[in-house]
């Protein structure tokens, strides 16, 4: 089959490499139907994070099962499933605890050994307990099938660190970021019923994006311009609820002076460079919580799924360039050069 592959810096090919098939009892086959380029990838694509060479790559995915080992029991052949970025055992401490991506048997698509999302196909470990069965009408339905994708990372992380920023009825909620996870996260603070969403970002068809889902307000400053803005917006006190979704120490100190005494910041953005910016006598001085990490997706999708079905959240449009599997380091190109904001590979 043909899948994607990593070999150095901005170095990313379609190879042919062998079908995946049951190895474990506990296994499934599944044929992507769609996958997608994560903003996280950029950090192998450009060299900042280490993948041996010839190393899968992709860890967002939905397709059909193909095969099942014989101990499973949840989904079965034909069946359209979504995979959450990493895969779980479903019955570990963690697992109950709905901490998906802590399981003690869990990994990450595209690892050493593993296959990755963008490919044809993928081996899913733990199948039971790792994939979601979707209704099977959504399979020819590609503006919904768009949306569904959206499950296997940016909604359920944009839903996690509105969660961990405390977004409810009533709040003013600020999103730092304006990519696909920051914008998801637009969209779950209002599902939440925040009452005030400030976005920031430069990026007006981001920005534009960011209104759609809900956001009342948008600050394009950055830096202590940016918390000027947001502090001018909130009469000088900061937002209830702060989501940084960039990782950077800028954006960080950013969330941290724009943040309410008393209010919480919950952080997805995956952490790189030097520093974090965090300064705990200031956030204990003021009593601002953090929470936040890598969110367990598994653990949501129940949740966000009827939502989705129902059109009562859309987050597809986050999607603004497709392309097949063979242009896949096309879509990484454009991903780098910030000409797509998110990239949708189908079959």
């Amino acid at each position: 089959m043909r899948a994607t592959t990593i070999h150095a810096p901005f170095d990313m090919r379609v190879e042919d490499v062998p079908d995946p098939v049951v190895q474990l009892p506990t296994d499934a086959v599944v044929r992507v139907v769609r996958a997608c380029i994560c903003g996280s990838d950029l950090w192998a694509y450009r060299g900042e994070a280490a993948r041996q060479p010839g190393q899968r790559i992709g860890h967002e995915f939905l397709g059909m099962v193909e095969e099942t080992g014989s101990d499973v029991r949840t989904v079965r052949r034909g069946d359209l499933v979504v995979a959450p970025f990493m895969w779980s055992d479903g019955v570990c401490d963690y697992c109950r605890e709905g901490l998906t991506t802590s399981c003690e048997h869990g990994g990450f698509w595209g690892s050493v050994g593993y296959d990755g999302g963008q490919g044809e196909a993928v081996r899913v470990p733990f199948a039971d307990g790792t994939l979601v069965q979707l209704p099977k009408e959504a399979a020819s339905d590609d503006h919904l099938l768009s949306a569904l994708l959206t499950l296997s990372d940016v909604m359920g992380t944009g839903h996690h660190a509105a969660l961990g920023a405390g977004a409810r009825p009533g709040a003013t909620v600020a999103v730092v970021g304006d990519g696909a996870v920051g914008l998801c996260a637009v969209l779950a603070a209002r599902r939440l019923g925040a009452e005030r969403i400030i976005a920031l970002g430069r990026h007006q068809a981001r920005t534009d994006l960011a209104r759609r889902f809900g956001a009342t307000d948008v600050v394009a400053e950055r830096g202590e311009a940016a918390v000027e803005a947001v502090r001018a917006l909130t009469r000088g006190r900061g937002a209830h609820a702060v989501v940084e979704a960039v990782g950077t120490e800028q954006s960080m100190r950013t969330a941290v002076n724009i943040t309410r005494d008393g209010g919480a910041i919950g952080f997805v953005g995956v952490p790189h460079g030097s520093g974090t910016g965090l300064d705990l006598g200031v956030m204990f001085d003021r009593n601002i919580a953090l929470r936040g990490g890598v969110a367990p997706v598994r653990a949501y999708i129940p949740e966000l799924l009827p939502d989705v079905l129902d059109g009562t959240i859309d987050p597809s449009p986050v999607f603004d360039m497709t392309v097949g599997i063979e242009d896949v380091p096309e879509g990484y190109k454009a991903m780098d050069e910030r000409v797509a904001l998110k990239v949708m590979v189908t079959d």
